[in-house]
């Protein structure tokens, strides 16, 4: 196939694209650009040379400082205005690719204690509910052109090349990790080579439609992930972030991103045949090496 990706210099996309080539396929870049008004658009000259599938992965990085409103604004418009405007300029092509993978996140659940979250699951309430279930209906007019639309509700990514993992290591390793609030949060994660095979089983597979939980099937909780990230790197996680701490750095972004309690299960994937590399987490921390 040929596949055109944006956000292909991100962690994600940089990864996608070489295993893209490895599998046989031709995968090119979606570059960003900017419309008269100011608003975020990408250049789809790669797309109408003929395209047969597009991932769309570009977004703010949510984790990049405290949420003030133009921050926020940022997060949202970067991903639901540039989403709606993408699927409406894929719809007007003479000839349109057949599917459209887009990124979405575990946020569109909330915060839900302890219950089990497959894709029949409502979205929940806050910050990144709502963008993500406005992320997600922004590729309606790619779903009414035919396009089939599949959109990855990603878990955090483990990797050795970035992400969470990237900044909590030299952390740990200076035996500053610790638990943060209770601790008891659930957490949905996915090493970043799974991740990608998702990304392929999406594009290869012509029957999957809708939403997509891109989640390990062994979700962890708080406590755990820190004890496991402590052995991982043979320190001590006696350090301990209470949740009043978190607010007063963080705002409303300790709330979403730290002590919402998100425990997701990959239930569409698993019913498609979809089999994991690296479903627990010791042997996927072990593959980011040490």
């Amino acid at each position: 196939m040929r596949i055109a990706i944006s956000g292909s210099s991100g962690m994600v996309g940089s990864a996608l694209m070489r295993t893209l080539l490895e599998s046989g396929h031709d995968s090119v870049p979606l570059r960003r650009s900017a419309q008269s008004d100011g608003s975020p658009s990408l250049d789809l000259a790669p797309i109408r040379t003929g395209c047969d599938a597009v991932v769309h992965l570009a977004g703010e990085n949510i984790a990049a400082g405290r949420w003030t409103a133009a921050r926020k604004r940022r997060i949202a418009d970067s991903r639901i205005v540039l989403t709606r405007r993408l699927a409406t300029d894929l719809a007007a092509l003479a000839t349109p690719p057949a599917a459209l993978v887009c990124a979405s996140a575990v946020g569109f659940y909330g915060d839900r204690g302890s219950a089990a979250l497959d894709e029949q699951q409502p979205a929940g309430t806050g910050f990144l509910a709502d963008v993500c279930e406005g992320w997600e209906a922004a590729a309606d007019p790619a779903r009414q052109a035919g396009i089939r639309v599949v959109h990855l509700r990603i878990g955090v990514v483990l990797s050795s090349t970035g992400g969470l993992l990237g900044r909590l290591r030299s952390l740990f390793r200076f035996g500053l990790g610790g638990r943060l609030g209770s601790g008891e949060q659930w957490m949905s994660w996915i090493h970043l080579t799974d991740l990608v095979r998702v990304v392929e089983f999406a594009l290869e597979r012509g029957d999957l439609v809708g939403a997509l939980n891109a989640v390990s099937p062994n979700p962890v909780t708080n406590r755990e992930f820190t004890r496991a990230l402590g052995q991982w790197v043979h320190r001590p996680t006696l350090l301990h972030a209470p949740a009043f701490a978190l607010r007063a750095l963080l705002g409303e972004m300790a709330d979403e991103l730290m002590l919402a309690s998100t425990r997701v299960v990959p239930a569409r994937l698993s019913e498609s045949g979809f089999r994991f590399a690296l479903p627990e987490l010791r042997a996927a921390l072990d593959a980011c090496g040490a």
